[in-house]
């Protein structure tokens, strides 16, 4: 048993820098996973924060929620292209030849959607800083914010191989993250939904977005935390659970 968890964590690690490597050199997935982020964050911050009404005196500190949650959406459509392209390659069957843990090949595009999204998300804060965002939160709801983004990063990674792996085209692989990355503009995430008609608002109120941005924006903000948060962790624990089940069915089919 000690061998082959050796052997899978070790193996694990070399999928991990073989896909960190890919995105190091695809300066496309850099621009547009950390890049648009921030353009929409200096867009609504610079020319749409004066006329919107949120009862804070930062419209970014009410913004970076969101823009945190459109920056994942938009780093794990790349997890479905890069595991599409290696299906299409046939780089699984290859590996498969070798004395290697089978799971770690899926694995492998898991951690490195995890690890390549929370460098966006740092890169992002950093410049919401920049921009005039403070925080009254300690290490604690900080280490709670970090918790409920990699728990969202995972489930729609999980949500992302299953693209990735029954696609059809590459553009079929990356097509689910579209109304994913569309989600965060009918919620809470850039204006309160009070503002909304009522079908929208009641969209808005009852989507997973809102529960998540507003638990993030509560423990920034030093406020305490309601429903929002068992609402939030229901959701992106339920999505990891079931699309990390239904794609690990399609990757034992596929490949």
């Amino acid at each position: 048993m000690e061998t082959t968890k050796r052997h899978f964590f070790s193996d694990m690690s070399v999928m991990l820098g073989r896909s960190m490597l890919h995105i190091s050199r695809s300066m496309d997935t850099i621009i547009t996973v950390t890049v648009m982020p921030i353009a929409f964050m200096l867009l609504f911050v610079y020319v749409f924060g004066g006329a919107i009404q949120t009862g804070t005196d930062h419209y970014v500190n009410y913004l970076l929620p969101g823009i945190l949650l459109i920056a994942i959406a938009s780093g794990v459509a790349y997890t479905a292209f890069r595991l599409f392209t290696d299906v299409q390659r046939g780089i699984f069957e290859r590996f498969h030849t070798m004395p290697i843990s089978r799971s770690t090949l899926l694995w492998g595009h898991v951690l490195t959607s995890l690890v390549s999204n929370a460098i966006s998300v740092v890169v992002i804060i950093l410049v919401a800083l920049l921009m005039g965002f403070r925080s009254s939160a300690g290490v604690l709801p900080w280490l709670a914010v970090a918790g409920i983004l990699a728990l969202f990063t995972l489930a729609l990674t999980w949500v992302a191989a299953i693209a990735g792996l029954s696609a059809k085209t590459v553009d079929g692989a990356s097509a689910f993250s579209y109304p994913i990355i569309f989600l965060p503009f009918i919620s809470s995430a850039f204006v309160p939904t009070k503002s909304m008609p009522t079908i929208v608002r009641i969209f808005a109120e009852n989507q997973p977005v809102t529960s998540i941005v507003e638990s993030i924006r509560a423990l920034l903000s030093g406020q305490p935390l309601d429903n929002d948060i068992w609402i939030a962790l229901a959701w992106c624990l339920g999505v990891m659970f079931l699309a990390y089940m239904f794609a690990m069915r399609v990757y034992k089919k596929r490949v």
